[in-house]
């Protein structure tokens, strides 16, 4: 089957606010795709006909008026190159004794004595572990274990490839959760998570900040998002921390962090409070007392 692609470079600093508006009107015919190193971004856009591929240049346009001086490049392309494209982009990664391979590059990943692996196919689905906010959730995790041990149960919020779930079930949580407002989302964490032989090793189902978190509570609760989204849902994330547990916020630009830190101190004030910043990106942590 062939489609049409329409692909347009947008500044770098622009990033964070299309995202949201996409996010915001469930746009899903766009795809964001950021080099952090070259610092570089486009959104690609897959459309079945030419017609529909206007269409939906038109509503974007609507939804992110600055982009009606770009011209998005065009062309057609077969359906299994689309599919397979993000592969370019997923380079195998690792942090202490957890490493994050393309399940592609299983036949000749050489896996170190000790070390555990966790063997990924993203999709379209965010969350390769290659951008700094979930490196800084894996750190977060890694740090608890290395401290606490892994006895907690683990609320991944927004889990996207289901990347950060199924590492925690690799460091050796065995109560854990991840859930996504966006289907797709759910069924490749599934996906990912028979590939690691730990299809029942954690729970994935549908869900938003408000049903997803709903009658749940957990000692570690994970929340790789956007900043607003996180400021705008603090009551319900904050409600989901058992006691003594910690709230990891992600997806947070450094210059966005003390904004966050306020509207989050400001709620629970008696809880103590950290961040750690990776490049432009940043995150926060809040640990609940008992």
């Amino acid at each position: 089957m062939h489609l049409i692609e329409l692909k347009t470079e947008i500044p770098i600093n622009s990033v964070e606010e299309i995202d949201a508006r996409l996010i915001e009107f469930e746009s899903t015919e766009w795809n964001l795709l950021e080099n952090t190193i070259e610092r570089r971004a486009w959104l690609i856009g897959v459309f079945t006909t030419a017609v529909e591929a206007q269409h939906g240049w038109n509503e974007l346009i609507s939804l992110c008026p600055a982009l009606a001086l770009t011209k998005p490049e065009s062309r057609e392309i077969i359906e299994s190159e689309w599919r397979d494209s993000y592969k370019i982009h997923f380079k195998a990664w690792q942090f202490g004794r957890l490493h994050w391979v393309p399940i592609w590059e299983r036949d000749g990943f050489v896996l170190p004595e000790g070390h555990e692996v966790l063997w990924l196919d993203p999709g379209l689905a965010f969350g390769t572990g290659n951008h700094e906010t979930t490196r800084l959730c894996v750190e977060r995790m890694v740090e608890w274990v290395d401290k606490n041990g892994p006895n907690a149960r683990v609320l991944d919020a927004g889990c996207g490839s289901g990347i950060l779930a199924l590492s925690a079930a690799k460091l050796g949580f065995s109560q854990v959760s991840g859930f996504d407002n966006d289907r797709e989302a759910v069924r490749v964490s599934e996906e990912n998570a028979v590939q690691n032989g730990l299809a029942c090793g954690v729970d994935f189902y549908e869900g938003d900040l408000i049903t997803g978190l709903h009658g749940r509570q957990a000692e570690l609760v994970l929340a790789n998002i956007l900043a607003d989204v996180l400021i705008r849902f603090a009551p319900e994330l904050i409600a989901s921390v058992a006691p003594k547990g910690q709230l990891v916020l992600s997806g947070i630009l450094a210059q966005e962090n003390a904004k966050v830190r306020q509207v989050f101190s400001e709620l629970v004030p008696n809880w103590t409070l950290g961040m750690h910043v990776m490049g432009e990106w940043s995150d926060v942590v809040l640990r609940k007392p008992d």
